[in-house]
């Protein structure tokens, strides 16, 4: 099934009772994509490939040419971020960062998450869509997780099962919320990735909901050592693994002698692509 267009879906939450006051169709160079305006601020969609680097074999480099990151393998999906604009310029921006009472951030949350979803599936974008959900939202939101986001694009036309809820590293922590977590979202189609805090707590996965992605900082991994660890455990739970915040090509080159399969991170491109 084809999904509706972005001007379809503007169209449509037009009619959404919290949607419709904050989602329009952009202006200007942004005028094919929708835009969110919140609390006199314009935000604007934009997505980091997560590629997936077995599918060429062999050892690459990046060193040559880094705007030419794309031919190291195919992408998984993207993981949305979100831009602001300011003075004429879109500017990478987190709309959490400001102290924010639980209603404000439940509000935004829901805001931003369309926002990414709508430019997304709206454009026909190939692969999945990685969501980042903020911590205080998982707690503000006492049950059922996921059921209001799932309801809103089921009404849509949307469908939930291209979109990844991909869980701070803090939820990840505790076994218990995690687990709950995870089958929450997943009753309501969604897949779900979790951030390892750190590589030890990829020993804990097992007693956990059946997450769909486990993501660990690559810094972080290859500062203590435990790449080879990760990978190896990882492919024992059958579960991908993602090495995020990957930030040059000597990191990038680290992680292929280990066989590393899924990658993203600053080094792919020079610049956030838009929407």
């Amino acid at each position: 099934m084809i999904a509706p267009t972005i001007p379809e879906l503007v169209t449509r939450a037009a009619d959404h009772p919290f949607l419709g006051e904050h989602l329009t169709l952009g202006t200007g160079t942004h005028h094919a994509e929708a835009v969110a305006r919140r609390n006199g601020v314009e935000l604007l969609s934009a997505y980091e490939p997560i590629y997936d680097i077995s599918v060429h074999g062999g050892a690459q480099s990046l060193t040559a040419d880094l705007s030419l990151a794309s031919r190291f393998g195919d992408e998984l999906g993207f993981q949305a971020v979100t831009l602001r604009e300011q003075d004429g310029k879109a500017e990478l921006f987190d709309p959490f960062a400001d102290t924010l009472d639980d209603p404000e951030l439940v509000a935004l949350d829901r805001c931003v998450r369309a926002l990414h979803t709508i430019n997304f599936l709206g454009s026909q974008q190939h692969g999945l869509l990685f969501l980042r959900v903020h911590e205080r939202l998982l707690k503000s939101v006492r049950y059922d997780h996921g059921r209001h986001f799932s309801n809103v694009l089921v009404s849509f036309g949307l469908n939930p099962g291209r979109v990844v809820i991909e869980l701070p590293a803090a939820a990840v922590a505790h076994r218990t919320f995690v687990g709950y977590l995870t089958q929450s979202y997943q009753r309501h189609g969604f897949k779900v990735a979790g951030n390892l805090p750190n590589a030890g707590q990829i020993l804990s996965v097992s007693d956990m909901a059946r997450l769909d992605f486990l993501k660990m900082d690559a810094s972080a991994a290859l500062r203590d050592s435990m790449v080879k660890p990760l990978v190896s455990y990882a492919a024992r739970l059958r579960i991908p693994l993602i090495f995020n915040r990957v930030v040059d090509a000597p990191q990038f080159e680290q992680l292929q002698q280990y066989d590393v399969r899924f990658v993203q991170g600053p080094v792919f491109a020079t610049q956030p692509s838009a929407a």
